[in-house]
């Protein structure tokens, strides 16, 4: 994942919901193309938010075993623009996981005001030909990067924690998965 558009979790409940924030501003480079004259934030890159908001959810799920991919949008709302100075807040509540995939439903507030609505389905790929593109270790770093463990729980309510298989036992680990040197 190369693009973050979300800048942290608010709320982290393993199997349930995530919620994140994404603070619109005017330094972002692709506002000064999407309408010079009238800066806002593409609902491309708001559906591109609250997915990576629920595929985290989805991800964490499944201890990363899975390669979750956006797979489509069967329905998305809006029913206002995003501005520079806006702080948006996106909520993923986790409707089904399955085999094949996943599905969240997600809003978008802008304050009080709802901004946006979506159904975000998820597939998962476990071709052997997709490996090297889905390492699982991304996106346990987007999460740690993102805050997810600071705020985190699981459904019995203990802290969120990542998977042991992943936190690396390299010589630039601590132990907790965090790298050094």
């Amino acid at each position: 994942m190369r693009w973050y558009w979300i800048d942290r979790f608010l709320e982290f409940e393993s199997g349930r919901y995530a919620k994140a924030i994404k603070c619109i501003s005017l330094a972002e480079e692709h506002l000064h193309d999407h309408f010079a004259s009238y800066p806002m934030m593409p609902n491309s890159l708001v559906i591109e938010g609250m997915a990576q908001t629920g595929g985290l959810l989805v991800c964490e799920h499944n201890q990363f075993a899975e390669k979750v991919i956006l797979a489509k949008v069967p329905k998305a709302r809006f029913y206002c623009d995003a501005l520079p100075g806006n702080t948006l807040v996106y909520t993923a509540t986790l409707e089904y996981i399955k085999e094949e995939g996943a599905m969240v439903s997600c809003t978008s507030y802008r304050g009080e005001t709802l901004h946006a609505e979506a159904e975000i389905v998820f597939a998962h790929l476990n071709d052997a030909r997709v490996n090297s593109l889905f390492d699982p270790e991304t996106f346990l770093r987007m999460m740690r990067l993102l805050g997810a463990f600071e705020v985190g729980h699981a459904p019995d309510g203990t802290r969120l924690k990542p998977p042991a298989r992943l936190l690396g036992n390299s010589p630039h680990s601590d132990g907790n998965g965090q790298k050094h040197g």
